[in-house]
């Protein structure tokens, strides 16, 4: 994929994506935040916007391995499937736990179970 041409768009698109790496890094120490979706999205939106930070991305010891996997064989590792079903699991307790507003419970576990589901049928490598 190549850069995206209009300057506009792609300033856009790499605000998106610095916000999802924001997002991400603080997933990891929330577990009502799932980090990898928000990773895969900085890493696409690097892509499209900017290479150098698309290839500071890939570079990052803690989810660099995963995003070139994810980007070249759309495959994740069993370990990393493992540890966001868990932590995802994790996220469904809390809200059940804290959250009042029936609604949002629902809404928000759906949207997980959808994510779970999604990555356990990826491919492993």
């Amino acid at each position: 994929m190549a850069v995206v041409k209009n300057p506009f768009i792609r300033v856009c698109i790499f605000i998106v994506g610095i916000l999802s790496v924001s997002l991400g890094f603080v997933g990891v120490f929330l577990p009502v935040l799932p980090t990898t979706p928000f990773i895969l999205l900085a890493a696409w939106c690097f892509l499209r916007s900017s290479e150098r930070a698309h290839f500071w991305i890939y570079r990052q010891p803690l989810f660099g391995k995963a995003i070139k996997n994810w980007e070249e064989h759309r495959s994740i590792s069993r370990q990393n499937k493992i540890l966001a079903i868990l932590t995802i699991t994790l996220s469904i307790i809390f809200i059940w736990l804290r959250v009042n507003n029936l609604w949002i419970k629902y809404m928000i576990t759906a949207l997980l179970l959808f994510a779970s589901t999604f990555i356990s049928m990826q491919k492993e490598r």
